[in-house]
């Protein structure tokens, strides 16, 4: 079978990308910081293994953001228009958030969690029995087993990687 690719980019199209797959989990954060970086109330991030992002068109550019964790934020993003693609939050490298409003299709993608909702905006409404966290939660007690051991997988990837350097 066939795995589905969204295809996605930025406002000019001067980046243009293609994700394979759909994300492992999708988080609506409503944190201060998202609100300012997009200048809305809240940003949809599909999470995903990096190396499922393929570059079809132009090449982003990268920002550092300052994080209140001390860990690096950083934002991939169209150097012409701005439009942010995906971030790397902590630098893991095999591991993205990719901004689901980039891509051409994103009315296919539901958040799974609203989080940080502290700091969400009042006057919007949140779907009706939608899982929603004043801050952050417990992975293990929210991710579908599925979610979990893709993650997991990706990780172990990742660190093999590191460990056997070619």
């Amino acid at each position: 079978m066939t795995e589905e690719v969204f295809e996605g980019g930025c406002f000019c199209g001067a980046v243009r990308f293609a994700m394979r797959g759909r994300p492992i989990f999708i988080h609506a954060c409503h944190c201060r910081d998202c609100q300012r970086q997009s200048g809305g109330p809240f940003v949809i991030n599909g999470l995903t293994e990096a190396d499922r992002i393929r570059l079809t068109k132009g090449e982003p550019a990268r920002r550092t953001q300052p994080t209140d964790s001390g860990y690096p934020h950083d934002v991939y993003f169209c150097a012409d228009c701005g439009s942010a693609l995906w971030s790397d939050y902590g630098r893991r490298g095999w591991m993205l958030f990719v901004r689901i409003a980039t891509l051409d299709a994103p009315e296919s993608f539901v958040p799974d969690v609203h989080i940080y909702t502290v700091s969400k905006l009042p006057w919007l409404p949140l779907p009706d029995g939608a899982p929603t966290f004043e801050r952050y939660y417990d992975l293990k007690s929210v991710w579908p087993a599925a979610s979990i051991a893709r993650r997991e997988k990706a990780r172990a990837l990742a660190e093999r990687k590191r460990d056997n350097p070619v």
